[in-house]
């Protein structure tokens, strides 16, 4: 995966990934109502208070890179915005709807656990169960042209580990931790297994005891 976005990046084209899903008749996106919908206060973490001239400088740097493109209607005199980011003719990266539900959801919100995007994500494809959320996760993870997605280390009383988009970059320390805590479990298994096979083999040596002590009492007197 090569596409790098920085922070107002991401924000911006995952209001743009959104809002063409949500609110179709309202897209391509004005600056004014791109900038209301990054600076919006609900499903946006954290809530941002950019100014219309730096989403316009964010839009610029992605006109630049190819990644959106700016549409003029016939007869309109304000510019409208739409990305190119995936799922368009204009690129190779393509996502099903339940992988772009989730990717969005992460451009918008940051890392969330499986529960959390199942949630969220219904609102811009349909969800089945978690298991759909749990399979387009997985496939986010391995893909050749990706991976897009990295599991978090679980945060300490926490039940779901949480996932977060890679468009921002490599997440140091991600799959470390990951390899670490598969290799305390494996440790942890390893550990238990030699205490149950000690305990089987005293259980073993009692028992031959009591078969040799139960043989000597049965044999006759010489």
């Amino acid at each position: 995966m090569t596409i790098e976005l920085s922070p107002h990046e991401a924000r911006v084209v995952g209001c743009l990934i959104e809002k063409e899903i949500t609110t179709p008749e309202q897209y391509p996106l004005s600056l004014n109502a791109l900038t209301n919908a990054c600076n919006q206060k609900s499903n946006r973490d954290p809530v941002l208070e950019l100014d219309e001239a730096t989403v316009q400088q964010t839009m610029d740097q992605l006109i630049k890179r190819y990644l959106a493109s700016e549409h003029a209607g016939f007869g309109s005199r304000v510019a409208k915005y739409q990305h190119r980011f995936c799922n368009t003719e204009y690129g190779t990266l393509k996502f099903t709807p339940q992988e772009l539900g989730i990717i969005c959801e992460l451009l918008l919100r940051g890392p969330q656990t499986p529960g959390e995007l199942r949630s969220r994500a219904s609102r811009l494809c349909p969800i089945k169960d978690a298991s759909e959320v749990e399979a387009a996760l997985d496939q986010l993870s391995r893909r050749e042209d990706g991976p897009f997605v990295v599991r978090l280390p679980r945060e300490p009383g926490k039940r779901e580990s949480r996932f977060a988009h890679l468009f921002g970059g490599e997440i140091i320390g991600a799959d470390e931790s990951e390899n670490r805590n598969v290799a305390a479990d494996e440790s942890d298994t390893t550990m238990q297994l030699e205490q149950r096979v000690a305990r089987l083999e005293a259980e073993m040596a009692e028992i031959k005891k009591l078969i040799d002590h139960l043989g000597q009492s049965a044999s006759p007197e010489s």
